[in-house]
Formats: structure tokens, sequence, C-alpha cells
């Protein structure tokens, strides 16, 4: 019944501002879950074989990239439409209130979406609160970490630090954003002696909390799609020499090529949603290259259809993550993802 709904929703919701109508789905969400609304609309999901990946075994393929859910408070939300696993965030130290408004844009002739919210988010130690009251879902949540925006890249490992000790407890992964375009100089962390360090020194911190408390924790690191060849080819050795657990490819794009006749194109920010897709896949493939199958990527970026999805999955993708193809096509998308039995990915993911 949700699949059937959502298209009226849709057309209700893109008449409104763009982030007021994302404030407002994500409320209106929560509140159907919390009265059982949700479970009703939803009914069942197709079946799935799990599969593994990081160590860790995820319900399916699809998950939800971050920054839909940028506080943690809609995980038992999302699950109930069929996701197997959730990233949330990105998450930074302190709270921040973002870039000024409006920085979110939609695009919907290209079904593409422009944002530049810069990292807007409750703080750490509310996220950590909100994972953990998250009741019914039984799916992986990653925790996206950042850096305040006013911390300076020569202390940005103190906030990524801060980050993975606080959320290690609660946690299924963490997923650490070197790549958003909307704050700035973060992606100069992506230079691959600047990431070599970053990545010593959470790899030494997580041995560290491994042997505290039992647990392990996987480590994975988000690109942008803007790398070259020559920088792929150095993270990757980066990331093997590191034993990094999996890369996310990839984040957004500061690209206009394929929408600079929009009068949107001009407005700054990274740009997501089908423009993405071809790039993305084309970064995802360069890794999994570069890394010779012996990393596992989870694929993003400008998934709209099934065939997106398997493209992804052919060019050396694990997992996928959705984010401007749900907006675009609701719930149904993760259905019909998961009703096309998808063909495995060929690396060892275990």
């Amino acid at each position: 019944m949700l699949e059937r709904t959502y298209p009226l929703a849709r057309k209700a919701l893109f008449r409104l501002e763009a982030e007021r109508a994302h404030n407002w789905s994500l409320r209106a969400l929560r509140m159907a879950n919390r009265y059982g609304i949700l479970q009703l609309l939803a009914g069942g999901l197709p079946k799935h074989k799990e599969i593994k990946c990081m160590g860790l075994t995820f319900p399916n393929h699809v998950g939800l990239a971050a920054g839909l859910d940028k506080e943690g408070n809609s995980i038992d939300a999302f699950g109930r439409l069929g996701f197997g696993f959730i990233e949330i965030g990105t998450i930074t130290p302190r709270p921040q209130g973002g870039n000024p408004t409006p920085r979110l844009f939609r695009l919907p002739q290209h079904e593409a979406i422009i944002n530049r919210m810069g990292f807007n988010n409750p703080g750490i130690e509310e996220g950590v609160r909100n994972v953990e009251s998250s009741i019914t879902f039984k799916g992986r949540v990653g925790f996206n970490i950042g850096k305040n925006k006013d911390t300076p890249n020569e202390r940005a490992v103190d906030d990524y630090l801060l980050c993975l000790k606080s959320a290690w407890p609660v946690a299924d992964y963490i997923a650490v954003n070197l790549s958003s375009p909307n704050t700035p100089g973060l992606r100069a962390l992506q230079d691959a002696t600047a990431a070599a360090y970053l990545l010593e020194r959470l790899q030494a911190e997580r041995a560290a909390l491994q042997a505290q408390t039992g647990r392990n924790v996987p480590l994975a690191i988000k690109v942008a799609p803007d790398l070259d060849d020559d920088d792929i080819s150095a993270l990757s050795k980066v990331f093997l020499d590191h034993s990094l657990d999996a890369i996310i490819a990839t984040n957004t794009t500061i690209s206009r090529t394929d929408i600079k006749a929009d009068p949107l194109a001009k407005e700054k920010g990274g740009l997501s949603g089908a423009p993405l897709g071809h790039r993305s896949t084309k970064v995802i493939a360069a890794f999994h290259q570069a890394v010779g199958g012996k990393i596992p990527i989870i694929g993003v970026g400008g998934i709209m259809s099934p065939s997106d999805a398997q493209e992804k999955l052919d060019a050396g993708a694990t997992l996928l993550q959705l984010y401007s193809g749900f907006i675009y096509h609701g719930p149904r998308l993760i259905r019909q993802i998961l009703g096309e039995d998808l063909e495995e990915p060929s690396l060892n993911t275990a």
C-alpha cells in the first residue's frame, strides 16, 4: 500500500521547500511508526538472503546512505521500509547548525539534488543516545562521523577520535567522512599523506577500544567521486597498508557537467542523484581494481533503478546505499531492488 501512496505524497511534498519537506517527512515517518501505521502500510518485504561484509552479517544489500537521518532518531521507521542497514549522520563532536538556508535544492528534471547542508547535527552525545533508543530495527547501524567546521584540519584527528570512542558502544560500523564538499577544507584530508596519518591514529585507537571492550567495530572511509586515477591509486595503497575494512564510494560531486543548463546548476554544494550514477560507478570499479578485491566497497551514488544497482555490484560493490533515489522513487525502489534477486558480487566479502 505504501508503494501506491508514495507518488501522491511526493507530489505534495515537492510543493514544499526541500528542507521543510525533508523535516516534515521524517516527523511523519516517526509518528506513523510509533502508532503502528507504518507497519500496516509497509506490509511484508521480499525475501532476500543475508550477505557478509566487514565481518558483519547484513539482512540484505540495500542500505540508507548518510544524510537522510542526520540525527539517528528515525532508525526504526526507516528499517520498517526494508533497509538492511542504516547509516546515520554525519555526526560531529559538538552540535552545529550547518550552513545558512536555503541549502537544499531539487532538480526534478534530472532526478537530482544539490545540498550544502554543512553537517547540521545534534552532536555526538545526542546521536549516541538516539541510536541507543532504537528498538525494533534488526539490521545494522553505521555511524558516519566528521569534524566540526571550526576545527582546523591539523586538529581534525582529535574530532574523529572523539567520535570514534563515543560511537563505539552503539555502532555496528563507523564511516569516516573525508569527502563532503560542504565543510571548507575537508576534502584536503583525502590527500594520501593526511589520510594515512588519520587512519593510523584511528586504527590505533580502535585496537585499544577492541582490547578494552571485547567488541570489534569495522572502520570505513567515504570518498569523493571527483578523485582522479592518481588519487585513487594513492588512497588504495593507504587503505591496504592500514587494513581499512570498507570503502564507501561515493559522496556527492562538485561537477555540474551533466546539469550545466539547469538554472540551479550555479548553486554551491554537492550534487547527488541520477547525474552522479556513471561517475560513482567508475570510481567503484577503479577502487575495486586498485585494491584487488581485498577491501569491500559500499556503492552509493545515482542508484535510481534495479539496473543501476546491478551496475554498482558488477563494478565491484558488495553493499548498496540509497539517498536521492529513495527521495524520487520511495520505498518501491528498495523492494524493486530486493525483488530483482541481484547477482552476488564476485569478491570475498567476509
